[in-house]
Order: C-alpha cells, then sequence, then structure tokens
C-alpha cells in the first residue's frame, strides 16, 4: 500500500487517543475515571437545543453558503464588536465545521514549503500537525513554569528568520491555562507589526477567564496589527457545544475570500442547522456560561489545592481554560512500582494500569515533565481521581 510521506508524518491526536483508552475501559465495565478531552460537562442549554429543533422543523436541512450563512456572519460580526470591541463585515468571517477546521484553513492559506510558524511551548498538540499537513516548520518556542507558561515580546522577536510566516497565540490556552495581559499582547503586537508577521489568535476559551483576569483579543490594539490578526473562535467551549462542529475566522477580506476557496472544495458549508442554533447562542445572554464557569473555578481551586498538598508532584494556578497542568519533575529518574519514570508517557501509562486515571501526557504538548488535567468533569470524579493520585505516588515511589 503506498501512503504519503506528509501523511506519514502527521501524528495522532494524543488528547483523543487517552480519551479512546479511557471509553473502551469504561465500556468494559472497569471503574476507570478520564481527565483527557477538553470537553465541559455540561449539557448544551435549553436555549440553543430548543433552536436547533426549530431550525430542524423549518427544514433547515439543506447546503448552506460553503463559508457560513449570512445570517451566521452577521451574528458573529455583532459579539465580536460587542466582546472584543473589534468591527468586520460578514465578508471577513469564515464559519467552519469546528476551530480545527478554521485552523487548517488559515495555515493552507498562508504557508508555502518551507514556512515558519511559532509556536509557544506548552502548545494545544494539533497545532504543528496542522503546520505539517500544510507544507509549513513549526518553530517551539519554549516558555517556563516561573513566567506562568508565557512568552516574551523578546523572546518572539529572538525566534524569528526570513521563513516566518505566523505566530500563534492561545490565550487563554489549551493546556496551560495562561492568559495573556494587555501589556504583554501589546508587546507581541508591535513586534509582528514590525516584522509584517501573520499572528493566529486562537481565543476559543475567551469566555472562562477567573480571579479578574481579562481576556483581550490582541485584534483591538489598532488597524495595523488587525490586518495580521486571523481571529479563531468557536462554539464548543463557551457553549458547550463541542459535538455541533462550529468555529469561526475574523481576519482582511482577501484572506477569508482564499480560506473560504479551499473549504468549498474541502468540506463544504458547516452544518445548517447547527449554524441556526449558533445565531441564537451568540446573540443570546451569557448567564449559562457564567454558571459554568463559576462551577469550574470550583473544581480548579480544589484540584489545585489538593495536587499540590501531594508529595512529589506541584502546578501552578491557571487563570483560564480548564486545565491544570502537574508538575512531575520530582518524579522523572525514579521509579514508580519498579518502572523508571523518564517522562510524562511512563507516568500516564502506568497511572492508568495501577490506579485506573487516564490523564493526557504533555509529551504532544512540547512539555514532557507535565501532564494535563481537565476539570471540566463533576468534582466527584475529581475527588476520585486525585485520591487514587496520591496513594499512587504514596504507595509506589521508591523511598
Amino acid at each position: 500500500m503506498y501512503i504519503s510521506e506528509k501523511a506519514k508524518r502527521v501524528k495522532p491526536s494524543s488528547t483523543l487517543a487517552i480519551d479512546s483508552k479511557f471509553k473502551a475501559m469504561k465500556a468494559e465495565g472497569i471503574d476507570v475515571v478520564g481527565f483527557g478531552t477538553g470537553e465541559p460537562d455540561f449539557d448544551t442549554s435549553e436555549e440553543i437545543k430548543a433552536a436547533c429543533i426549530d431550525a430542524l422543523s423549518r427544514g433547515v436541512t439543506k447546503y448552506t453558503p460553503a463559508s457560513g450563512t449570512l445570517d451566521l456572519k452577521k451574528a458573529i460580526c455583532r459579539k465580536l464588536l460587542r466582546d472584543n470591541g473589534l468591527t468586520y463585515q460578514p465578508t471577513e468571517i469564515v464559519v467552519s465545521n469546528g476551530a480545527k477546521h478554521s485552523l487548517t484553513n488559515i495555515f493552507l492559506a498562508i504557508l508555502n514549503p518551507g514556512d515558519e510558524v511559532i509556536i509557544p511551548a506548552p502548545f494545544w498538540v494539533s497545532y504543528p500537525e496542522m503546520v505539517a499537513m500544510a507544507d509549513g516548520e513549526s518553530v517551539i518556542l519554549n516558555s517556563t513554569e516561573e513566567n506562568e507558561f508565557k512568552i516574551t515580546a523578546a523572546d518572539f522577536e529572538k525566534a524569528i528568520t526570513p521563513k516566518t510566516r505566523a505566530i500563534i497565540i492561545n490565550s487563554p490556552s489549551n493546556p496551560t491555562g495562561t492568559v495573556y495581559t494587555e501589556s504583554e499582547l501589546r508587546a507581541i503586537a508591535e513586534v509582528a507589526v514590525k516584522h509584517n508577521i501573520y499572528i493566529v489568535s486562537d481565543e476559543v476559551y475567551e469566555h472562562l477567564v477567573y480571579d479578574g483576569a481579562k481576556h483581550v483579543s490582541i485584534a483591538s490594539f489598532g488597524e495595523d496589527v488587525k490586518k495580521l490578526t486571523i481571529v479563531v473562535n468557536a462554539m464548543s467551549k463557551t457553549y458547550a457545544m463541542t459535538g455541533w462542529r462550529i468555529g469561526y475566522t475574523a481576519c482582511e477580506k482577501e484572506l477569508a475570500t482564499v480560506m473560504a476557496n479551499i473549504q468549498s472544495h474541502a468540506t463544504s458549508n458547516p452544518n445548517s442547522f447547527a449554524q441556526a442554533a449558533s445565531c441564537v447562542a451568540l446573540d443570546g445572554s451569557l448567564d449559562y456560561v457564567n454558571m459554568m464557569k463559576a462551577e469550574f473555578k470550583k473544581r480548579r481551586d480544589y484540584m489545585v489545592e489538593k495536587i499540590n498538598s501531594i508529595d512529589g508532584v506541584s502546578c501552578i494556578m491557571p487563570q483560564g481554560a480548564f486545565y491544570v497542568m502537574m508538575n512531575i519533575d520530582k518524579i522523572i529518574g525514579r521509579t514508580l512500582y519498579g518502572k523508571k519514570i523518564n517522562g510524562s508517557d511512563d507516568f500516564a501509562d502506568l497511572f492508568l494500569e495501577k490506579a485506573l486515571v487516564a490523564l493526557v501526557p504533555c509529551s504532544g504538548f512540547g512539555a514532557d515533565n507535565y501532564l494535563r488535567w481537565s476539570y471540566a468533569t463533576s468534582m466527584d470524579t475529581i475527588r476520585t481521581g486525585l485520591e487514587r493520585l496520591e496513594s499512587f505516588i504514596r504507595e509506589g515511589l521508591d523511598k
């Protein structure tokens, strides 16, 4: 069988792989608990579901324009103005089959073979694979826990080469929960404008911020940076609509047209009735979102306190999203249950085998000394998982 070399280089998603293994064990009746995929455990609100049912009853089941309906594009424009202070026209919006699809469209549209994309690490696992699928090269820019997993404008400028075409800014971040401040983003924006580099601004967790942190879109700092910014957002995290698969981008019309053309041949339009429901979601209140956020905060606070009470592991307090990065530096190189732990994959495999807890190893996120916990699950599940962690380390770690 002949398979392209490019296709062979694409790695499977570690988050989806661990979730698949967790669900298979669960289906076998094994008492396993999972903290894998980033998916709110809340159902989509009744208001949004009712809007979808209404759309179906009205026969909204046909093809739409490939880049999304005019109604949804207008709703997105209203949202961007209301929430982010950004003015866009419907011709500058492309609606896709989730933010993953949006990002894939972006890299296909802006990269030629060998072009470089700067990706701060830890990063969402799919970024480098998407860049590779578009024949680009990822330049990984490491951050530190001491700096809250943030890069600086100086770090960014040092990484620029003649081949640099874009930088990805994900704030709030998956997997770290990092939220960049306005001043930090302004400094990064200045470098991007100076060197004429695209900013791919992934803002899917924008409403999930805590402790007074504020999400700011980097595109809001003036026309110079707005022209270079491609804002990426989705319905999935904010509105608990992960399975509905609606994402979108906002950018300059010329680039939006190119992405729409690519999409028209790849998938055609996003789901018609999901688009209709998304209009209602975007124009509605954030009361349901705020309810979820309040519960996420309680879970986050408990998880962070408990992890930091366990010898051998630690974490910092994330300001956004719904993830905690657990540091296993003190365990790397030691043995657990007679097995040497060389990185996050070893820890995750053994934790699942011995304690029946599924975590995402951050080797695929560019941070092999960490594992990602998601607190988008019930408090009972969180308590069980962390109690198992404490026992797992206490009973199995070499003395």
